[in-house]
């Protein structure tokens, strides 16, 4: 079955950098393609990232333009999210999803704090 499992997330300080991972298994990785999602407190979920599979073409919130970079490796079966020059309002539990033949699945998600 699909599996999905975020980590590296964690506390920074404001203009610092965290690398998500999210590690992907139980579907053909290279032929579809992954977002990163991310829920504040008393928010509702917002897309962050996407990348494609067929081309590596991305698309990223305006939010995070020039600071966020949403990368994959097939071989690895991993996307990843990295996130420079982080701000307070970058705090929120980010989360890996994958869309396929009309359902969604979603990792557990990782928590990223930025505060001093």
């Amino acid at each position: 079955q699909v599996q999905l499992v975020e980590s590296g997330g964690g506390l920074v300080q404001p203009g610092g950098s965290l690398r998500l991972s999210c590690a992907a298994s139980g579907f053909t990785f290279s032929r579809n393609a992954m977002s990163w999602y991310r829920q504040a407190p008393g928010k509702e979920r917002e897309l962050v990232a996407v990348i494609s599979s067929f081309d590596g073409g991305t698309h990223y919130a305006d939010s995070v333009k020039g600071r966020f970079t949403i990368s994959r490796d097939n071989a690895k079966n991993t996307v990843y999210l990295q996130m420079n020059i982080l701000k307070p309002e970058d705090t929120a539990v980010y989360y890996c999803k994958l869309s396929r033949l009309g359902v969604d699945y979603w990792g557990q998600g990782t928590q990223v704090t930025v505060s001093s």
